[in-house]
Formats: structure tokens, sequence, C-alpha cells
């Protein structure tokens, strides 16, 4: 079985809720599906994972009967571990509130997220001649009874054909390998994340990142079918452990809270 940082690894953006169920699942087992049971089954949350900490040198005895330290073997490099974050100045009045549960696994995503090389950049698009064209196809489509196309749905497709027609590099990803150094994944394929804004049911709301696998070899009537059936599988609590898992691209949608740029984080596995 992989450890615990490839397993969290491979759900993204989604390991927060990969906590949740988690916590779920130590409440009552049977409120997840036998796949997500299966998977829990000797699963141990990445936030509470802890280092042991190296046992101290025995003492050996000097030829004058004094204790001296026994040195210590030559090992591989221990893997790096998070820097430690200096405690902070509480306000009077503020309190400190532990994060536990999908609030630390967020932090832990951030946290990964440092370690992928990134570049930015912004670019203006017109995008008249996109309005113009989806009106003629979404008028096409209500005389036959067919569901509208949204904007998401056109620059989704565009976005996946320009990195697999255009800049095919765009889908390889950045990893360490077991040895510590840098390794380039070349991935055959554009695997797209969708984010997908869910109401908990408890008058919160969060984002999950399902995945759709291939996405650059499906037209785009495939691409609105599949895409549509990823958010139904949202809406209807029916998402599989798979459909967490290989985004190399992911696409949101920040612009519900008014804002013009945003910069995403990358996470381990994706650019």
């Amino acid at each position: 079985m992989a450890d615990i940082a490839d397993r969290t690894q491979d759900f993204g953006a989604n390991s927060w809720l990969v906590e949740e169920m988690y916590e779920q699942y130590r409440t009552d087992s049977n409120s997840v599906s036998e796949a997500w049971r299966e998977f829990f089954s000797d699963y141990r949350s990445a936030t509470t994972a802890t280092l042991t900490p190296a046992a101290p040198p025995s003492p050996l005895a000097s030829s004058n009967g004094s204790a001296v330290a026994q040195p210590s073997v030559a090992s591989a490099p221990a893997a790096p571990t998070s820097v430690t974050t200096p405690p902070v100045s509480v306000l009077e009045g503020s309190t400190l509130e532990p994060l536990r549960g999908v609030g630390a696994a967020i932090v832990a995503n951030m946290e990964k997220s440092l370690s992928v090389p990134t570049a930015t950049s912004f670019r203006n698009v017109p995008a008249r001649l996109l309005e113009v064209n989806r009106k003629v196809i979404n008028d096409y489509r209500s005389l036959h009874g067919l569901s509208k196309v949204s904007f998401t749905h056109i620059i989704a497709h565009a976005i996946v054909r320009a990195i697999s027609d255009a800049v095919p590099n765009m889908r390889n990803a950045y990893a360490v390998g077991a040895d510590g150094k840098p390794q380039l994944v070349r991935n055959p394929h554009v695997n797209v994340g969708l984010a997908v804004d869910v109401d908990k049911g408890d008058g919160t709301r969060a984002l999950v990142v399902p995945v759709l696998m291939n996405a650059d070899t499906l037209s785009f009537a495939g691409f609105l079918v599949a895409y549509d059936e990823i958010v139904r599988k949202v809406k209807a609590n029916k998402l599989t452990i798979a459909d967490f898992q290989g985004a190399n691209v992911s696409i949101t949608n920040p612009g519900t809270i008014g804002t013009v740029q945003s910069v995403p984080r990358l996470m381990p596995g994706q650019g």
C-alpha cells in the first residue's frame, strides 16, 4: 500500500473532502459507500500523521571508564520536513483555535503547493464572438429540446484543445523522485479537474474538483455530455474515488466573488 503522502496527494485539491469523509466513516462506517469503506479500512489521516523522533545514540564506555557518545551510522539524507511556523502573538481578546480535519487538510494542500515551480501570466481575450456563437448554439439546442451550453463549457473545452493541439507540454507535471531529484512527468492526455460548487447541507458551501479523464479525446459534443455527467454526479453525491484522482490541469471560476484576475495554487501532480 502506498504511503500516506502518496495516497492523499492523488486527490489534489479534493483531499479536504477525503478528510471530511474519513471523519464520517469513523463516526458511522455505513455513511460512506463500500468503495470508500475499503479505502478507509487502512487509511490514516494525513493531518494527524507525525514523525517519530530518532532515538538518541547509546553511550559507549571509554578506556578511562567515562561514557562517550556512540557515533551514528551514516545513512541516506532524511526527507525534508515542512518548516515550522514560528508562534504568533495573540492580541488581547483574540483566541487560538486548532485546525483539524477539513481545515487542516486545506492548509496541508496550500503548503504542498509551494513546492511546485510556477510561473503566472495574464492575457485579455476578446469575448464578443464567444457570446454571439453561444447564443447561436443555444438557439439551435433550444429548438431540439437540449440543455443550454454555458460559457464554462466552451472555455473549458477551448483550454483542453489549446493544451492538446498547441502546447502539449502544459499537460506535463513536476515531481520529486524517490532519490530526491526533480523529475518531469510526461502525461499522454489532458485530465481536467472541474471545480464545482457544492451545497453541503449545513448552510455552508465548498468546492470539489472531479476529474474528466482524457478530455482531449472528446469532441465538443462528447465533452458536453461528460461535463454534465460529472456535475450530475456531484449534485447527487455519487462521485467515486476515481472521480477525484488524476487531474493534471484544473479549471475554476472565481468570478462569483467579483474578482478580475486570480492566481490559483497548483497542487503536486499538476503543471
